[in-house]
C-alpha cells in the first residue's frame, strides 16, 4: 500500500494498523485463536514501520512495531523498585514443607489455610509497570532494590500488552519470569553451535544472556515469553488476595500461572506438589520446583518477611532424574548450517517423564573430555529438564575392548550428507561441513540467500525454503533462477493430507524478485552467499575494494591481508595501507573468502553464476579512498563515520546515505573515525569521541554537510553542549581524520 501524502491521512492509517495489529496479538497470545497468517501479520507490521520511518511524529512509545527491537542501547540505566523485590526460601525435602507449614498454623492460630500452589518457572525475574494502563518499565531483580531497566527488551515480547484495556488500576507492578519456550531454546543452541560460540546450559542462560542485550532488535528475533505471579505496588485498586490478583492478570489479559493448586491443609499441599511434578512436563517452558503462597494479602502482612525472603511463601524444589542406559553407537547428523553433531543411541529408558533411546553428545570434543565410547553404560538426565544429556560414565561397567571414539576417523573426514571435506577451524570446537553445495544445508542457505538484507526474494520464509528442498525443487540458492512459474504456483506447502498451494500470484512475485536481484549490486550478493566471517559490513567493504565476483576470486590484495604476519597490523603493511581496510575485513574473513572461491562449490557457484549471465558489480568501487577527490558524486570520500542516539530515521538509512557519498560507516569509535554523526541520548561512543577529539555532528549539521551548505547551515541544538559538536558549521571532509 503506498504511504498517504499527508499528516492527516498517515495519522489515520497508523491508528487503524495500531488497532489492527494489536487486535491480531490478542487473539493470537491470548485467546490462542489467530485468524491471519503470519505473513499477513509481517505485511501489516512493515506498513505501520514504514509510516513511522516517513512521518516519525507518529509513532508511539507503544507501537506495535516496538516488537521488533528500537535502537541499540548504550547501556543499561538503573530503576529503583517501588516495593523489593524478595527471592524465596527453597528446599527440596517433604518434611521442610512440613516444617514450614507447621510455622504457618503457629503464627495464624488455625490448622485450615487457604495456600496456592503454583509452578515455579525458571526464567529471569523481572518488575513490569503500568501507569494509567501504559507499559511504564520493566526492570530486572538486581540486588532486590534497584535493577537495570530492560524496558525496551521486555517491549519485544508479544505475549506482554503495551496498554492495558479500560478499568487497569492506575498504577500496577506486577512480578514475573521472563523465559524462551523450550522449542525456542533447542534452536538457539543450533545456532550458538553454528556460529562456533559455546550453547547454553538451559534455557534460563539463554534467557538471561538475551535480556542483557543493549540491542533490541536481536532480543526481538529471540521469542521471549513471561509469565506473571506476583503483586508489587498497586493504587486505585484493593485486592485482599492472591486469588483476586490472577483473576485481575485474566481480565487485563496479562499472563499469570497456567494453572494453580488451591489447597487448605498439609496432606493437599504435598498431593499438590506430586500432582505438579507430572504436570509440568507438559509445559513449554523450563519449570524446576513449586511456589506455595498464602492466599489472604492480611494474613501475608501478619506473617511478614526476614532480611531476604517473606515467612508466607516457599519454594519447593525438584530434583533431576538420572538413570543408566547402555550406548549401543553414535550416529552423525550435519545440521543445516554445516555442523556435524554426533548423536548417542541409547538402549531406551525411561527418565523424567518420557522414554529416551538418544542423546546430544554435542561435539567431538566434548567425548573427548568424558572419554565416551560405544558399549559404555551412562548416566542420562534431561539437561535442564528438558534435552538427554550423557552426564558420565560408568568406568566400572565399560567392555574390555571398548576404543576411543573420533569423530573424524568415523566419517572418515567426508561430510555424511555431501561427501565434502569437513573442517575444523582454529578455536572452534566443532566439525563442520564447508560446501556451499551441501544437501542438508540447503533450506538454510535459501533462507539466507532471500533475506531482506541478502537479495530481498519475497515469499522464501522458512516453510517455503523447506518445501522447495523437500519437493526437489532446490538443491542450491541458484537452483532459484531456474524455477518454472507454473510449477512453483502449484507448490504444495502443507502435506499430503492437507494441501496448501503457493499459488500464482506468489509466483508471479517471486519470479519478479528473482528477476530484480540478478541486477543487485557484489556486496547484497556477497553478503547473501554466507561466505563464513563475511557479514553485512564486512560484504561491503569487499565490494568497496573490488568490482566484481572476478575480481574478487582472484584477489591480491585479499592474498596480502591473509599473509599479514602475526602482531603486525594491516594499517602499517606497505601494500595495504592505502585501501585502508575496514576492520570488518581481517585476515579471518580474507582467509574464508579465498578458501570458498578455491574451493570446488565456489568454483561451481562461479560457473553458475556465468550460465545464468549474472554479473553483479559494486556499487561503492573505491579501493584507495585517500585518494578519490571529494566532489559532488562522493563528498564525503575518504571519511569513516560512526552513528549514534536516536535520529529521526533508522540508522541504516542514514549509513546507506554516507555510503552514496563516498564514506564508510564502522560500529566503533577509534582514532581512525572522521565522524560521529550523534542523535539525542547519544551515550558511550559520544563520551569517547570527545576523548579522542573526533568531529562529531547533530542530524542539522549531517545534512548540511550534504546539502554542501559550508559556513551558512544552521543545524539544530547542540546534542552534547560541547565545542567539537558541529551543526551545520561549514565542516568539511579535508578537515576530517
Amino acid at each position: 500500500m503506498p504511504i498517504p501524502a499527508t499528516p492527516e491521512s498517515a495519522a489515520a492509517r497508523v491508528a487503524e494498523l495500531t488497532a489492527e495489529l494489536n487486535r491480531h496479538n490478542e487473539l493470537y497470545y491470548q485467546q490462542a485463536a489467530p485468524v491471519i497468517s503470519d505473513r499477513e501479520y509481517d505485511d501489516l507490521l512493515r506498513e505501520l514501520a514504514d509510516l513511522e520511518a516517513e512521518w516519525p511524529e507518529l509513532a508511539a512509545p507503544d507501537s506495535p512495531t516496538r516488537r521488533v527491537g528500537g535502537v541499540p542501547l548504550e547501556g543499561f540505566q538503573q530503576i529503583k523498585h517501588p516495593v523489593r523485590m524478595m527471592s524465596l526460601d527453597n528446599t527440596y525435602a517433604p518434611e521442610e514443607v512440613a516444617a514450614f507449614w507447621q510455622r504457618l498454623v503457629k503464627a495464624l492460630g488455625t490448622e485450615r489455610i487457604p495456600v496456592l500452589i503454583e509452578p515455579k518457572v525458571d526464567g529471569v525475574a523481572v518488575s513490569v509497570c503500568y501507569e494509567n494502563g501504559r507499559l511504564k518499565y520493566a526492570a530486572t531483580r538486581g540486588d532486590g532494590t534497584t535493577g537495570d531497566d530492560v524496558t525496551e527488551n521486555v517491549k519485544t515480547i508479544r505475549r506482554l500488552p503495551h496498554r492495558l484495556p479500560g478499568g487497569a488500576p492506575e498504577w500496577l507492578e506486577v512480578r514475573g519470569e521472563v523465559f524462551m519456550p523450550n522449542s525456542a531454546f533447542r534452536q538457539m543452541n543450533v545456532e550458538r553451535e553454528a556460529a562456533g560460540e559455546a550453547r547454553f546450559a538451559n534455557p534460563r542462560n539463554a534467557t538471561a544472556g538475551t535480556l542483557k542485550q543493549l540491542d533490541p532488535r536481536i532480543v526481538a528475533q529471540r521469542p521471549l515469553d513471561i509469565v506473571l505471579y506476583g503483586l508489587g505496588q498497586v493504587r486505585g485498586i484493593e485486592l485482599p488476595t492472591v486469588s483476586a490478583f490472577h483473576a485481575l492478570m485474566k481480565r487485563l489479559g496479562l499472563r499469570a500461572s497456567d494453572r494453580v493448586w488451591a489447597v487448605e491443609t498439609l496432606p493437599e499441599v504435598l498431593a499438590a506438589i506430586a500432582e505438579l511434578d507430572g504436570y509440568r512436563r507438559t509445559l513449554d517452558y523450563e519449570t524446576d520446583g513449586a511456589v506455595l503462597k498464602v492466599d489472604s494479602m492480611a494474613w501475608q502482612e501478619q506473617l511478614g518477611v526476614t532480611s531476604k525472603a517473606p515467612r508466607w511463601a516457599m519454594a519447593y524444589k525438584y530434583a533431576a532424574e538420572r538413570v543408566e542406559t547402555r550406548l549401543k553407537s553414535i550416529t552423525v547428523q550435519v545440521g543445516r548450517t554445516g555442523v556435524l553433531t554426533p548423536v548417542a543411541e541409547l538402549e531406551p529408558v525411561f527418565v523424567s517423564g518420557s522414554t529416551v533411546s538418544r542423546a546430544t553428545l554435542h561435539n567431538d570434543e566434548e567425548i573427548q573430555r568424558k572419554d565416551i565410547r560405544v558399549g559404555d553404560t551412562v548416566i542420562i538426565e534431561k539437561a535442564g529438564e528438558i534435552i538427554p544429556a550423557v552426564i558420565e560414565v560408568v568406568l566400572d561397567k565399560r567392555p574390555a575392548d571398548s576404543v576411543p571414539f573420533s569423530l573424524y576417523d568415523h566419517v572418515r573426514g567426508h561430510c555424511p550428507s555431501c561427501g565434502g571435506p569437513i573442517i575444523k577451524e582454529e578455536g572452534f570446537v566443532a566439525w563442520r561441513c564447508p560446501s556451499f553445495l551441501c544437501p542438508a544445508q540447503t533450506a538454510t542457505r535459501l533462507k539466507h540467500f532471500a533475506g531482506r538484507k541478502m537479495l530481498d526474494l519475497e515469499g522464501i520464509g522458512e516453510i517455503v525454503a523447506d518445501k522447495l528442498v523437500e519437493r526437489k525443487m532446490v538443491s542450491n540458492p541458484l537452483d532459484l533462477f531456474s524455477l518454472d512459474e507454473a510449477a512453483l504456483a502449484v507448490l504444495n506447502l502443507g502435506n499430503d493430507d492437507k494441501a496448501r498451494v503457493f499459488g500464482a500470484k506468489n509466483a508471479a512475485t517471486l519470479l519478479t524478485a528473482l528477476e530484480r536481484a540478478k541486477t543487485m549490486p557484489l556486496s547484497r550478493w556477497l553478503f547473501a552467499i554466507g561466505i563464513r566471517e563475511v557479514g553485512e559490513s564486512a560484504a561491503r567493504e569487499l565490494a568497496r575494494l573490488h568490482r566484481n565476483f572476478g575480481e574478487l576470486a582472484h584477489s591480491p590484495i585479499l592474498v596480502e591481508l591473509r599473509a599479514v604476519p602475526k602482531g603486525k597490523r594491516k594499517e602499517d603493511h606497505p601494500v595495504l595501507a592505502p585501501y585502508q581496510i575496514a576492520q570488518e575485513v581481517g585476515q579471518v574473513a580474507a582467509g574464508e573468502v579465498i578458501d570458498f572461491f578455491a574451493s570446488e562449490s565456489g568454483q561451481v557457484f562461479l560457473a553458475r553464476l556465468a550460465e545464468l549471465g549474472i554479473d553483479p558489480q559494486s556499487d561503492n568501487y573505491a579501493p584507495q579512498p585517500a585518494v578519490v577527490p571529494a566532489g559532488a558524486g562522493a563528498p564525503l570520500a575518504g571519511t569513516t563515520w560512526v552513528i549514534t542516539g536516536t535520529l529521526s530515521q533508522p540508522r541504516e538509512t542514514f549509513a546507506d546515505r554516507i555510503r552514496a557519498a563516498g564514506g564508510k560507516v564502522s560500529g566503533s569509535v577509534s582514532a581512525k573515525t572522521s565522524c560521529l554523526l550523534a542523535g539525542t541520548e547519544a551515550g558511550s561512543k559520544l563520551d569517547k569521541a570527545r576523548q579522542l577529539k573526533v568531529k562529531v555532528l547533530d542530524e542539522a549539521g549531517f545534512e548540511a554537510l550534504l546539502a554542501g551548505q559550508g559556513q551558512g547551515g544552521g543545524g539544530a541544538a547542540d546534542p552534547a553542549g560541547e565545542d567539537n559538536v558541529r551543526t551545520g558549521s561549514g565542516v568539511q571532509p579535508e578537515l576530517f581524520g
